[in-house]
């Protein structure tokens, strides 16, 4: 996996166009208001016989046919009308904006979900690891990597049913995330493997987050919820630097969790 540019963030987008309707409503609400204007002084011109100004007074004679009047006061409503419609319709277009807008950014959310477990899921890996990755460029932060591998875990599927597999699998994905803070992430990697992302934490650190996951686990085994079988993992850790890419970080926990895979044999 390579970085790629971080899209234009969506709430930058979403502002932009609804501050383009707004300024098309305020638009709308000023060529309403300056018609008000005229058609209020040119009653008040019409209405009134004549005008006081300076020392004297200035008579003026207007003579409209009736007609004329009812042609003149159904163009104003007709205008009136159409200026209402388009302010309606500039609110409607914002409430559907900002509506379309949450609906996909949550279609987005639960797309990088795994329903399963209800951690982050392979999708959702690159964007995530980017974030990460700039967050430690910009402060200058350590970032490690933890890979997770279920021990023996085909064993649980012929022993206990593909059930009970699924509902350990949901049930370790909760233990790793009670394991971390709430500034990193877990991933579900594969079937049975998951990813660490440890913000702020060199190598040593993810020593520790390690110690805490295999006491969780043996806490987890002590209960007994899997007669005859221990459940336990195997733990791989990385840490990225600058000269490192994503994937050259996974490869190195991936294979570090084989050995300690293979230690264990």
């Amino acid at each position: 996996m390579t970085e790629t540019a971080r899209p234009e963030s969506l709430l930058g987008r979403v502002s932009a166009e609804v501050a383009a309707i707004e300024k098309r409503d305020w638009e709308i609400w000023l060529i309403h208001s300056i018609t008000a204007i005229i058609v209020g002084a040119g009653l008040v011109v019409f209405l009134l016989p004549s005008f006081i100004g300076g020392r004297g007074k200035l008579h003026f004679t207007l003579e409209v046919s009736p007609q004329l009047f009812a042609a003149l006061v159904a163009l104003l409503i007709i205008f009136n009308t159409y200026l209402i419609s388009r302010r309606l319709a500039l609110r409607r277009a914002q409430q559907h904006l900002i509506s379309t807008t949450i609906q996909a950014e949550l279609a987005r959310l639960q797309s990088y979900t795994d329903p399963l477990t209800e951690v982050h899921n392979r999708r959702s890996l690159e964007d995530l690891a980017e974030k990460f990755i700039s967050r430690a460029k910009r402060y200058g932060k350590e970032l490690s990597f933890i890979m997770v591998d279920l021990d023996n875990f085909k064993q649980v599927n012929t022993q206990f049913g593909h059930l009970t597999a699924d509902l350990v699998l949901a049930e370790v994905a909760a233990l790793l995330t009670r394991s971390v803070r709430g500034c990193d992430a877990v991933v579900r990697y594969g079937g049975d493997e998951f990813l660490i992302m440890l913000s702020d934490s060199s190598k040593g650190d993810s020593v520790v987050v390690a110690d805490r996951v295999a006491r969780v686990l043996a806490d987890w085994n002590s209960i007994g919820p899997l007669r005859g079988f221990t459940l336990t993992a195997s733990l791989g850790m990385a840490d990225w630097g600058p000269t490192k890419t994503l994937n050259a970080v996974l490869i190195e926990a991936d294979k570090n969790m084989y050995q300690t895979k293979h230690a264990k044999k």
